[in-house]
């Protein structure tokens, strides 16, 4: 493996477990000498103190190290790679077939695994239940598991997992194709489970023949459900009605009325702190009936049209230890200015506040600003009643407030001069697609308060951000094992070549119009006479100079000319242009 002398020969010691050996560096042969005493207690430069180190140090070494460091760090020598591996608690692992013949060695080394993930990508060919009733067998302690995309799996494999792994805490599945069942055995065996979130499962199809999902042993111990993008997710339902101590639910795309449901749930599970409906066929009916549960702490309501003033007053009305509320109305105008007037009338704890398609006016604004007194985060977007004079009624009244975001309202350079001297404890400040807010201004802000962060974004760069933020973040949890690290390199570096490619074609596109254009001129000039063909000529001439640099408009202004004045025109216009621009670029040299 490349070790230098010092590592090989480390690597040639046997395995220490928690025990202290002493160095087994040789000291060269000292003369007495009366001079030399001072130095005979000296440390020994050449000593190997890391060898001394218990297993449980270097353990907790390793453990404070990122995912990248520990793989180098396991190649050193044999004692790290042992010490490494049993001291490793999760483990990442690309679940695609080929991985069946590793699963021995890989859990033989990692054989402390506690949290594990297993993600196939959506083109190959995930695990079976072979494979997942292997990691089960030597997964005995295994506390979390992540599937994504294993469309192997079956009930059977699903049932044999839940019995050998009966301590599971968190279970997390995505785009899996096992069903009814497979879900059941584990809500009846897993007895410690505390989180469960299901997205896209397959099997679970709809109709009355549906089987439904729990209650089992599992639900007195639930405290978070999570269902996303479920084509019948009401078979849950019974699951959720028997999780008494349920904390956060979410429900997240699900289609089907969940009104009835809702209103049951609310009956029996009154201790909900957290609560998201996003994407879903709810009323007043079920948003009232959420106003049962008196220690909401948490509220999202995201694209839920059918929700108006009248529900959002019920839960403020019940739930006066309201502390976070985000709201978007997808612009449908069903909540306004009453609901919020009653949130800032019942909910005086309000710190979080987020508005999405919501038009407040300076009347809501003014009672939440008053009332709200601990409201710390407002954000304020896609609002068309939100101006300079709201801005500053916030600036005026919001003492409290530490980061304000703003986007896509009319505010203008007057707001942000409001915000200069009002808002004593505002640390940051984000204005994105306001298009009457100038760089100056945000400048004469940040100019005005120092210690304030201004964020500006105008929105014309929106595509570059888009491409910058697909590929430009670097992901911490890397794949692990022989087959994992390869297709996380593999993936990796398909997505900077990508990105790479567009960025290449973007650059390029400046150009290709006129070689294009080009090509279709010099073809023209093989089927006109001799005059005709002088003039593309010197066009073909015309369009190889640099100084054709916007190629998108140039083929524009071609393909109008064309169009309106045909070809002999589009040929005096191109010569005229040019020449033009002959002289600007050479007017531009003497003056240089």
């Amino acid at each position: 493996m490349g070790q230098t002398s010092s590592t090989a020969s480390e690597a040639t010691k046997p395995v220490h477990h928690g025990t202290r050996s002493k160095s087994t560096v040789v000291n060269p042969p000292m003369h007495e000498n009366k001079n030399d005493e001072p130095h005979q207690n000296a440390p020994n430069e050449n000593a190997d103190y890391i060898s001394d180190l218990p297993d449980e140090c270097l353990a907790c070494i390793f453990q404070s190290l990122g995912s990248g460091d520990r793989k180098r760090c396991s190649l050193v020598c044999r004692r790290w790679l042992v010490i490494e591996g049993q001291s490793r608690h999760r483990l990442s692992l690309n679940a695609q077939s080929e991985l069946l013949p590793f699963i021995p060695s890989l859990f033989s080394r990692f054989d402390a695994v506690t949290k594990l993930a297993l993600k196939c990508d959506r083109r190959s060919v995930s695990i079976s239940d072979e494979a997942l009733i292997q990691i089960s067998l030597r997964c005995k302690n295994l506390a979390r598991l992540k599937l994504r995309a294993c469309r192997e799996l079956t009930d059977a494999g699903m049932s044999v997992f839940a019995k050998n792994c009966r301590n599971l805490k968190k279970l997390s599945c995505g785009s899996c194709t096992f069903g009814a069942l497979g879900m059941n055995a584990v809500l009846n065996h897993c007895s410690s489970l505390e989180e469960l979130s299901v997205k896209r499962l397959r099997g679970i199809t709809d109709g009355s023949a549906t089987e439904p999902i729990g209650p089992g042993i599992a639900a007195s111990s639930l405290k978070i459900i999570c269902l996303k993008e479920l084509y019948n997710g009401q078979c849950f339902g019974p699951l959720i009605m028997a999780a008494k101590n349920m904390r956060t639910l979410k429900l997240l795309r699900c289609s089907g009325d969940w009104d009835n449901l809702l209103q049951l749930i609310a009956e029996r599970v009154t201790s909900m702190i957290e609560i998201h409906l996003e994407r879903l066929q709810v009323s007043d009916l079920g948003l009232s009936a959420i106003a049962n549960c008196p220690d909401l702490d948490i509220l999202h309501l995201v694209k839920t049209p059918e929700c108006t003033n009248v529900g959002l007053t019920a839960v403020a009305d019940r739930c006066k230890l309201l502390r976070k509320l985000h709201i978007d109305g997808w612009k449908a105008n069903r909540i306004g200015d009453e609901g919020l007037i009653a949130v800032a009338k019942y909910c005086p704890n309000l710190q979080e506040l987020v508005l999405i398609g919501v038009n407040p006016t300076h009347v809501s604004l003014e009672q939440l600003a008053s009332n709200c007194k601990n409201l710390e985060r407002l954000a304020l977007c896609g609002s068309e009643t939100v101006g300079d004079a709201e801005i500053s009624c916030i600036a005026a009244k919001c003492n409290a407030l530490k980061k304000l975001c703003i986007k896509s309202c009319p505010v203008s350079d007057h707001g942000m001069e409001a915000l200069a001297t009002g808002c004593p404890n505002l640390v940051k400040v984000k204005v994105k697609k306001c298009r009457a807010v100038t760089c100056e201004g945000a400048d004469w802000l940040r100019a005005s308060r120092g210690s304030l962060s201004v964020n500006l974004d105008s929105g014309e760069n929106d595509h570059l951000d888009a491409i910058a933020s697909d590929g430009g973040g670097v992901q911490d949890n890397l794949e692990i094992g022989s087959v994992g690290s390869y297709a996380a390199v593999a993936s990796d570096a398909a997505g900077v070549a990508a990105i790479r490619s567009m960025s290449f074609k973007a650059r390029l596109g400046l150009f290709t119009g006129r070689n294009f254009v080009a090509c279709t001129l010099r073809k023209w000039s093989s089927n006109n006479g001799t005059s005709s063909r002088d003039e593309l000529d010197e066009l073909l001439d015309l369009l190889t100079k640099p100084y054709w640099c916007d190629g998108l408009q140039f083929c524009i202004d071609i393909l109008l000319q064309v169009f309106t004045c045909g070809v002999a025109r589009l040929c005096n216009w191109m010569l005229a242009a040019g020449g033009k621009m002959r002289a600007d670029i050479s007017q531009q040299n003497e003056v240089d």
